[in-house]
């Protein structure tokens, strides 16, 4: 059971058995004493609080033994409720800075993981898209609500993501890339700014809403600019105009797919594969593999390379396959000995 459930359940229990008590007071002397409810709650309520305001009525000898019982419940009922609640706000606070060591502590030790700058729904998807990988990543959000619906294993870092503090918690000295998806350009370009002054070599993709800023966040270190409203009127007009090709699009991208996919292989300075053209490579052979495009290091796209094509270092292959078939010629871009391999 977490502690948050825990913590809900021990309010609840103060709730019933304060409910319980005033019941029991409430009929009790209006069973006893004949009183209307209204003056018997009134007197239950005066009563277990000790607050003494005086009876309502004079009390029958069996109301002040009833009284004298009562009373005695009332304080019982009082130092739990106190003793209850002091121990839930001193276990929240230690629970919340435990909580927060632990999450540190895990977020020093990682390396070439990803900032997520926002859990909008945009940094959702972001953050599910990265679990299933899986690739590490922290989330930075300032809204406490919102933290506190994250999955119990996103490492997080509440506060706002404009603010270095923050980046530097979430460890983006040693990140591989940032995502910001904050609700406002401006944030996004702030954040943009600071992440490329902390990190030169940090991959930054940003959101964007507005047209006239998008040119401003890559002058400010943008790798990539994206815009989530033109992405989807896109989507939907090729949905129209192009559903077949669509289709083809969401089968080779979406990560659940458990046929056709698209990746990007990247030919590292040692793979066996630099020099060798594609019809010798084997790739299509052994591999059941297509290389629809190949992008140059010098940022040129050569969609639908021709077999005499020659691998060069740097290049990065964008194919098209099943997903073990995938995983196979990424090893045999940098492992000689992997399956399928030239020889």
């Amino acid at each position: 059971m977490s502690y948050r459930v825990e913590q809900r359940e021990n309010i609840l229990k103060i709730i019933l058995a304060v409910v319980v008590v005033l019941l029991v007071g409430t009929i009790g002397y209006h069973l006893i004493e004949g009183w209307s409810l209204t003056d018997s709650l009134y007197m239950a309520v005066i009563t277990v609080s000790t607050i003494g305001f005086g009876e309502v009525a004079p009390l029958s000898i069996a109301g002040r033994y009833f009284t004298m019982a009562y009373i005695i419940a009332g304080v019982s009922l009082v130092t739990y409720t106190v003793g209850m609640l002091t121990r839930l706000i001193i276990e929240g606070e230690v629970q919340q800075l435990i909580g927060r060591k632990r999450t540190m502590k895990k977020i020093q030790k990682l390396k070439d993981h990803y900032i997520i700058c926002g859990y909008g729904r945009i940094g959702m998807m972001v953050a599910a898209e990265f679990e299933k990988r899986p690739i590490p990543f922290v989330v930075i959000e300032k809204d406490e609500a919102t933290v506190m619906k994250l999955p119990p294993n996103y490492p997080v870092i509440m506060g706002d993501a404009t603010e270095e503090e923050n980046l530097l918690n979430a460890g983006i000295e040693k990140a591989k890339g940032l995502v910001t998806v904050l609700h406002s350009d401006a944030a996004n370009l702030f954040v943009t700014l600071s992440a490329r002054e902390l990190n030169p070599k940090l991959l930054i993709i940003a959101r964007h809403e507005e047209e006239r800023t998008k040119n401003k966040l890559l002058r400010a270190g943008a790798d990539r600019v994206v815009s989530p409203y033109i992405i989807g009127g896109t989507r939907m007009a090729m949905a129209v105009l192009r559903p077949a090709v669509i289709d083809f699009i969401e089968l080779a991208t979406q990560s659940e797919s458990i046929g056709l996919q698209m990746e990007e292989v990247l030919v590292t300075p040692d793979s066996p594969l630099i020099g060798v053209k594609l019809m010798d490579s084997q790739i299509r052979s052994k591999l059941d593999v297509i290389i629809v495009a190949i992008k140059k290091s010098s940022g040129h796209m050569v969609f639908n390379p021709a077999a005499q094509s020659t691998i060069e270092e740097g290049d990065i292959m964008i194919a098209i396959g099943e997903a073990d078939q995938l995983g196979q010629l990424d090893e045999m871009v940098v492992n000689s000995n992997a399956p399928g391999s030239i020889e």
